[in-house]
């Protein structure tokens, strides 16, 4: 089982806010599906809920729910009561990557658990006065590498940076 997380975060961390994406920057997005495409992602259901409705679930993904809502139902989406109860539904999955997708407090169990052994992190070059923040973290036991630079340009608002961090 490789459990990854994928995130994109402003300049003071923030991921989100009034539960919704921040910024608009399709080569970010291009990006995520492109990375996630064929694999399993992973989000809690007021994440699941953001999605607007003709997107979800996530296409060509397998899309798993984190709710604590015991008839909680997202159709086309596997549900579990738990991160824990999640990856061990998962454990023998060696195909597809499990992408962490968010929101703030799954990004942090999944931290907190040591499972994540890599990390796509988005770097947006702007601050935007979120009200959800993606955890601090020390990448000091990290391989770090850029995986991609983007300039604003008309379709992308601000300069962003795609960095890959993985366990040594």
């Amino acid at each position: 089982m490789k459990v990854s997380l994928i995130v994109a975060m402003d300049r003071e961390r923030g991921i989100g806010k009034n539960n919704d994406l921040m910024w608009h920057l399709p080569a970010d997005m291009k990006f995520f599906k492109e990375t996630t495409t064929g694999h399993i992602v992973v989000m809690g259901r007021k994440n699941y809920e953001s999605i607007p409705e003709r997107f979800r679930p996530l296409p060509n993904r397998e899309n798993a729910v984190l709710s604590r809502a015991e008839n909680y139902v997202a159709e086309g989406c596997v549900v579990f009561s738990s991160l824990e109860d999640c990856l061990d539904h998962y454990k023998d999955e060696t195909e597809r990557t499990i992408f962490i997708i968010g929101g703030g407090q799954i990004y942090q169990e999944a931290l907190k658990s040591g499972v994540v052994t890599e990390m796509y992190i988005t770097h947006v070059n702007h601050v935007y006065g979120a009200d959800t923040f993606f955890p601090e973290i020390d990448l000091s036991d990290w391989i770090s590498e850029v995986v991609m630079d983007h300039a604003a340009d008309e379709k992308n608002a601000v300069d962003f940076r795609i960095m890959l961090h993985r366990t040594v």
